[in-house]
């Protein structure tokens, strides 16, 4: 079972370049909409299977120390299907509007929230927001986490209309989505606080970092104004 978490993000990695390929191959949207959403419910579990059953600290495999990134990778690779499969073969306004999105401005924060592409918490420069100021780089993390949830969801609305399935079961399914969708933005506002899941020790540490600089100035300060005794 500890190995669940890595292969679900495998998984979610394989079905992302499948639907890179058939973006480019003209496959039918039903395809795009189903591989998709199997993706999706990898990325649900992945992150609780790992947490679930993590691995013994002294029997940690060496891999494992990538799986954040390798992860990230994999959700990235996910999207970037979605949007293209949408450009290519549903609507391309929506798509390159999309596009623009992503690359311009998740990729100007990223370099302003971690100093870096694929970015986080646990592994930004010294001069990036994360570290200077974490309370607002939270807020920037969890609006764009807002506006990637919207953008997801109207790409993925196009492609479930573009399929040939009955209008019964379009609509039913897009109730079902935007009702995910609700329930996600809800979620995320309870998570406002806890913006990833190693938000809250990162600010601890840095809460801390910054209790001792800031201590260690006092007592240099009251060293240097201390008077000796005669």
């Amino acid at each position: 079972m500890r190995y669940l978490a890595d292969l679900l993000t495998l998984s979610r990695f394989i079905l992302s370049i499948i639907l890179i390929v058939i973006s480019f191959t003209g496959s039918p949207a039903e395809n795009a909409f189903i591989i998709f959403l199997t993706a999706e419910l990898t990325d649900t579990f992945d992150g609780t299977c790992a947490r679930k059953w993590p691995f013994p600290k002294d029997k940690t495999p060496k891999y494992r120390k990538y799986a954040v990134q390798f992860d990230m990778v994999s959700d990235v690779l996910l999207a970037a299907g979605q949007v293209l499969f949408c450009t290519l073969q549903v609507n391309w306004i929506v798509g390159v509007i999309v596009i623009i999105y992503y690359t311009v401005i998740c990729g100007t924060l990223e370099l302003v929230l971690y100093g870096k592409f694929f970015g986080h918490p646990d592994n930004c420069t010294k001069n990036s927001l994360t570290s200077r100021n974490f309370p607002v780089a939270k807020k920037i993390v969890l609006a764009r986490r807002y506006l990637y949830t919207i953008c997801l969801g109207i790409v993925n609305a196009f492609i479930l209309f573009a399929t040939s399935w009955p209008e019964p079961v379009k609509i039913g399914l897009f109730i079902f989505g935007c009702s995910i969708f609700v329930f996600i933005w809800f979620f995320l506002r309870q998570r406002r606080k806890h913006v990833s899941r190693d938000a809250v020790d990162i600010e601890k540490k840095l809460t801390h970092s910054a209790k001792s600089n800031q201590f260690t100035r006092i007592t240099k300060s009251a060293k240097l104004t201390k008077t000796p005794r005669k």
